[in-house]
């Protein structure tokens, strides 16, 4: 008899997996494009509909609380029902409703489209990550998590040069156009989505075994590695705890908490830096321009997060990026010249991205296959928490002080450290099944 994770690893990481890193990652893509649309798109929108900004951020509350409702749901029915399938589905309404989006007529209908949008990337974000990671052999799968992490800075870079070019274009409506944009990739991944195949631990876990071969079979071929041979698969061990069952309950209490901390943080800082860098900045430090610097900063935080997490481990490559994130918050805090806010900008950016390719690595990796989308969908129902209070709570903060609110965002950090430190395992190198 033979494991899932040992097939994997014997297939290595070839032709299979870049394919299919490069389509969830251009849904990824699309995902991260339709989160930051949040920030670049407010200002517009109130010029539109004649409002005021925190009036026009109700639908970023909205898109969130859609992401909240989504995550913890279709999470929930990927592990029942199948992963691909409900990425069919979520991609599908990503690409509908975030399309319909840009043809608003009205504020009202807006926000229900962003409301409706939220629902299928909160959706598909969880199921993304639960469905690449049961595809990549146990020693190879952190960096490969983080790498397709990583093409949320794709998203952030080319929804910040659309803002910036619809903006010098001159149209009063720049919303539309970034919407418009945001949904390109989306409606591309429906029809590149029908190519991938079901996971084999899924399909193993509900007893379909002569599919879970020929799925396996199928990665090994395109890999150019011999088929499975007559060997039988190793059937899964029966999984009773739930996500909150007295075997998981720390891990998951602590995870949770860490995801919500970083999520409040990450979000109150962009979706509102956008704006602010947009309009007033700070000194020179202003302007699309050095959104799009931001963006790009994000990649090399990817990078060391992909490395990190196979050389130390996922726990201290992510308590690591957290003290760093929580530096640059703190630094912004006490800086006064628009060089030292420049810089702390930068490196905040750079950490808090390699945050989340760490925190994406390893939370997957901490449920048996049939609680991993679960598991992977209540932690993303805890960022959109996170995502929903940022727009609509911490606004008023950051009204009165900007370097206040960021400076709370360096405590959030430390906590979540702190926490991220406390729970109980290791992945690296760990089998998933």
């Amino acid at each position: 008899m033979i494991a899932v994770d040992t097939v994997l690893e014997q297939g290595g990481t070839g032709r299979f997996q870049r394919r299919l890193l490069g389509v969830f990652g251009l849904v990824w893509t699309a995902d991260a494009m339709q989160v930051l649309a949040v920030g670049f798109t407010v200002a517009s929108i109130a010029a539109t509909f004649g409002m005021t900004v925190p009036e026009a951020l109700q639908t970023g509350s909205l898109f969130f609380l859609g992401m909240l409702i989504g995550a913890a749901v279709f999470g929930r029915l990927a592990d029942r029902f199948g992963r691909r399938r409900i990425l069919l589905a979520t991609v599908a309404m990503d690409a509908v409703f975030g399309l319909a989006s840009a043809f608003a007529p009205d504020f009202t209908t807006l926000l229900v489209l962003r409301f409706l949008t939220g629902l299928a990337v909160g959706g598909t974000l969880p199921v993304d990550y639960a469905m690449m990671a049961e595809f990549l052999p146990p020693s190879r799968r952190g960096r490969w998590l983080v790498m397709l992490e990583g093409f949320w800075a794709v998203g952030t870079v080319i929804v910040a040069l659309t803002a910036w070019g619809a903006t010098a274009w001159g149209g009063v409506e720049v919303w539309r156009v970034i919407f418009f944009v945001t949904a390109i990739p989306a409606m591309v991944g429906i029809f590149l989505r029908f190519w991938i195949p079901e996971s084999p631990l899924h399909l193993l876990r509900q007893g379909r075994e002569a599919e879970a071969r020929a799925v396996l079979n199928r990665v090994l071929t395109t890999n150019g590695q011999p088929g499975l041979g007559a060997a039988p698969l190793v059937p899964p061990v029966a999984q009773s705890e739930g996500i909150f069952s007295p075997a998981l309950l720390r891990r998951t209490l602590l995870m949770l908490a860490v995801w919500f901390l970083v999520s409040i943080s990450y979000y109150g800082v962009f979706t509102w830096m956008p704006a602010q860098l947009a309009t007033q900045g700070f000194g020179f430090v202003r302007g699309y321009g050095f959104l799009v610097i931001l963006a790009l900063a994000q990649i090399p935080g990817y990078a060391l997060a992909a490395w990190g997490v196979e050389a130390w481990g996922r726990r201290p490559t992510l308590v690591a990026f957290l003290m760093l994130s929580a530096g640059a918050c703190l630094m912004f805090a006490v800086s006064s010249s628009p060089m030292l806010i420049g810089v702390a900008l930068m490196v905040m950016s750079f950490a808090l991205l390699g945050t989340w390719g760490a925190l994406y690595a390893f939370t997957p990796e901490l449920y048996p296959t049939g609680s991993r989308a679960t598991g992977m969908g209540t932690a993303g129902a805890m960022a959109r928490l996170g995502g929903l209070l940022a727009p609509s709570v911490l606004v008023w903060l950051f009204i009165q002080s900007t370097a206040t609110a960021i400076g709370l965002f360096a405590g959030l950090l430390l906590l979540a450290a702190l926490l991220a430190r406390l729970i109980d395992v290791e992945t690296r190198s760990k089998a998933l099944a």
